[in-house]
């Protein structure tokens, strides 16, 4: 759909770097593709689909489909692997645009710039900050690679033992309802930060945060454990965060695409809706895994039966008293 408001037109024009002078048909024949090809590429990305005489796209989308095309061309990937990718690229993307675009927001109002100066502001923005943040991001992609590479390189596709994780805030919607929603969006943004630095610090991996929750995995029992009893404690002095609970559990973990399914993430997840306020709650497997590490006490709970799961002999995670 061709943008009407010449202000957002030029906005637009201001973050792409380049003018938009080609309609989807366009860019699908200089990319040596049916159109049909080139809008399954685009939506994977997530991109809408846009009428056939929008003029809309840019040397950079030629570029981007041929570059896509040749991966498949060439046999990198096949087709199903390459909607994957595009798949992943798009979440990820997304999710970074709606955030810094926010923050591009804050920084705005923060300065106090009228409303109606706002398109000016924001392409002065753009050729400031743009070359920045994508010689930032292609960085961290690298090095994130280099990371994720290194980890797995040597294991199976597919399964692979894990220690993991879920930690949520007690009570977090209630909670929700009975305080301002600037006060509500501060107490996330802490919680998902301080969160991240703990993990990642701690030598795990946050697979995704959900508002009042937290997905992370550790390859070590240990690693884990000290992740769970880590985010207590950095979470508590915060009084306004409410207390938080973990559950952990280790054994075969599917990982696909960035996230983590099977029994062992829903036996984590089990366990966190069990374990007491302020409390970490690990089942046997993590729990034997941990009995040979030093610094922490195991404590036996009572039986629990969980649906789909069946009975259940989890032990709550402390830190060994000293001396």
């Amino acid at each position: 759909m061709t943008v009407e408001d010449p202000h957002i037109d030029l906005l637009a024009e201001a973050f792409l770097r380049q003018p938009r002078r080609y309609t989807s048909h366009q860019v699908a024949a200089m990319a040596g593709v049916p159109v049909y090809r080139a809008r399954r590429y685009w939506r994977a990305l997530g991109f809408a689909n846009v009428a056939d005489d929008a003029v809309v796209f840019t040397e950079a989308d030629v570029d981007a489909l041929k570059t896509l095309v040749s991966l498949v061309g060439d046999g990198s990937y096949d087709e199903e692997h390459m909607l994957l990718v595009t798949r992943a690229l798009g979440r990820a993307t997304a999710s970074l645009a709606e955030s810094q675009a926010e923050l591009g927001a804050e920084t705005l109002d923060l300065a106090g710039v009228p409303l109606a100066q706002r398109p000016a502001a924001w392409r002065a923005r753009a050729d400031r900050v743009v070359p920045s943040l994508e010689q930032l991001l292609v960085y961290t992609w690298r090095r994130q690679l280099a990371s994720a590479a290194g980890r797995i390189v040597d294991q199976e596709v597919g399964t692979v033992r894990l220690a993991v994780g879920f930690a949520d805030m007690v009570g977090f919607t209630r909670l929700s309802r009975q305080i301002a929603e600037r006060e509500l969006a501060g107490l996330v943004e802490r919680f998902e930060g301080r969160s991240a630095d703990v993990v990642t610090s701690s030598g795990g991996r946050v697979v995704k945060t959900l508002g009042d929750s937290v997905l992370f995995v550790a390859d070590l029992a240990r690693v884990g454990a000290e992740i769970a009893l880590r985010l207590v404690e950095v979470h508590a002095p915060d009084k306004a965060m409410p207390d938080l609970r973990v559950g952990l559990a280790m054994g075969p973990v599917i990982s696909r695409m960035g996230d983590v399914f099977g029994t062992t993430v829903n036996l984590a997840s089990r366990l966190t809706s069990l374990a007491p306020a302020g409390g970490v709650l690990a089942d046997p497997a993590l729990a034997e895994d941990l009995s040979a590490a030093s610094g922490f006490a195991l404590l036996p709970a009572e039986p629990m039966t969980a649906k789909g799961l069946g009975e259940l002999l989890p032990s709550l995670v402390r830190r060994a008293p000293r001396g």
